[in-house]
């Protein structure tokens, strides 16, 4: 994921963050896996308001309890509620794999590739949509595959652009080193973003792999590499 924060050219990666290349493994052609159509309201909402949300609970969560910074899976549970299960990419570069068990009947939402824009001074939605815009259109790859079967058309189908939405960031916030506790808005999103149907009960594995030629992070090209390994439980009843 990439953030920027109004004039303050903050930039941070896909899912708030932004990530690393790497080679990618072939996929299986065939329907792909089953997933809810971009256009649609799944559960009532419409994608926008989804991505919206997702940033909302990212950006709420301290760091070191935060899914984006988590290199191991174990705060995959944090913030999470409702039917639907988001799922972070990284935040800093680099591949990560992580481990997360999710109660069976959750939908999983998350982005391929994503940019935030905060206004901190005086910026307007549409100036905030004009600084992101270029990072996605110059996205170069966008992979994402569920046990190894693709996700068809990302480039084509999966682009969203959120509601304006505000956020509220706590004391020890990802972006703590540059932007002070308490909300902030107008904010919006630009990017790609899949909602899985819920899988089956059982082992799976997702792989997400996402970059972008017209962003930078830490002086070069951003994108995101990671890898999940999912466990549907059985919910008691």
């Amino acid at each position: 994921m990439n953030t920027h924060h109004g004039r303050c050219g903050l930039t941070a990666c896909a899912s708030v963050v932004a990530l690393a290349f790497v080679a990618l493994g072939s996929a299986h052609a065939n329907s792909g896996p089953s997933v809810f159509n971009p256009e649609s309201e799944p559960y009532g909402r419409p994608f926008g308001e989804w991505t919206a949300q997702w940033w909302q609970l990212m950006l709420s969560i301290p760091t070191p309890d935060n899914p984006l910074t988590d290199t191991t899976g174990e705060n995959c549970m944090v913030g999470q509620r409702g039917p639907v299960w988001f799922l972070a990419g990284s935040f800093g570069g680099g591949a990560t794999t992580r481990s997360c068990s999710i109660p069976e009947g959750k939908a999983i939402f998350f982005p391929v590739l994503n940019v935030v824009d905060v206004n901190t001074t005086t910026q307007t939605t549409r100036e905030l949509r004009a600084e992101t815009a270029p990072c996605l259109d110059a996205a170069s790859t966008l992979v994402a595959t569920v046990d190894g079967t693709a996700v068809a058309n990302l480039f084509r189908k999966y682009r969203v652009r959120s509601e304006v939405f505000q956020i509220t960031l706590p004391s020890d916030s990802l972006f703590s080193f540059a932007l002070r506790a308490g909300t902030y808005s107008p904010a919006i999103d630009d990017g790609f973003y899949v909602m899985l149907k819920p899988l089956e009960l059982g082992d799976h594995t997702l792989h997400i792999v996402g970059a972008s030629l017209g962003c930078l992070l830490n002086g070069g090209p951003f994108g995101v590499d990671v890898t999940y390994d999912l466990t549907i439980v059985p919910v008691e009843r």
